[in-house]
């Protein structure tokens, strides 16, 4: 992987990131407010689903 390729990737990353609070952001909000009110360790059970998710995704792709 070249870092154009890295710089296109998280770019992708930011658009998508963007495109709730940018469509409907009080719906953003209450989501933000409710992620809030997660223990430490759900959050981090999430994280690490998120990651899994990920690298299960580039393996896929490579």
């Amino acid at each position: 992987m070249d870092s154009g390729t890295f710089w296109m990737a998280l770019a992708l990353v930011l658009v998508i990131e963007g495109l709730l609070p940018f469509l409907s952001p009080g719906a953003w909000r209450r989501m933000f407010a409710q992620i809030l009110q997660l223990r430490d360790g759900q959050l981090r059970f999430f994280g690490l689903c998120s990651i899994l998710a990920g690298l299960f995704m580039l393996w896929l792709l490579a």
